[in-house]
């Protein structure tokens, strides 16, 4: 058995070049597909009656983030511009991403277009979305025979 040279939890003699090809991706291509596809970074909090999104979104301006919702998809997007460092700076790491990006996200109900309430503040994005009144749960009483 040659894995039994390994120790039992786990080991990957490939992790290391994984973890290489990714860093030589972001360094031609900016940031990797991943990277670009996982920002930002959300949170999805489900109620009776509504759902909240949160996006984490450091170093973008309220004003370049635009919100639209269409029968049960939220998407966010919008641009990050890198910050303005001297032509001659050589990166030791560079891990942010920069430039436009898209998130789509699949809400768990329909909601009202009209109910819809987005807050801003220090970097992160709050969105409040209310469930349309017909497709609320509906508690059904027993009554007695």
């Amino acid at each position: 058995m040659a894995l039994s040279q390994y120790p039992s939890w786990g080991f990957d003699p490939f992790l290391e070049l994984r973890r290489m090809q990714s860093d030589m991706n972001r360094l031609f291509t900016g940031y990797s597909a991943a990277a670009a596809r996982d920002f930002p970074p959300i949170n999805i909090w489900l109620g009776e009656n509504s759902v909240v999104v949160t996006a984490e979104l450091p170093g973008v301006k309220r004003d370049d983030v635009n919100i639209g919702l269409q029968d049960e998809v939220l998407t966010l997007e919008g641009s990050r511009q890198p910050q303005l460092r001297e032509q001659d700076v050589k990166w030791h790491r560079r891990e942010r991403a920069y430039g436009n990006f898209t998130r789509t996200i699949q809400l768990p109900f329909r909601v009202d277009p009209e109910k819809v309430q987005a807050r801003y503040s220090n970097g992160v994005l709050e969105i409040e979305l209310e469930r349309i009144e017909a497709d609320r749960p509906k508690k059904i009483q027993i009554r007695a025979a």
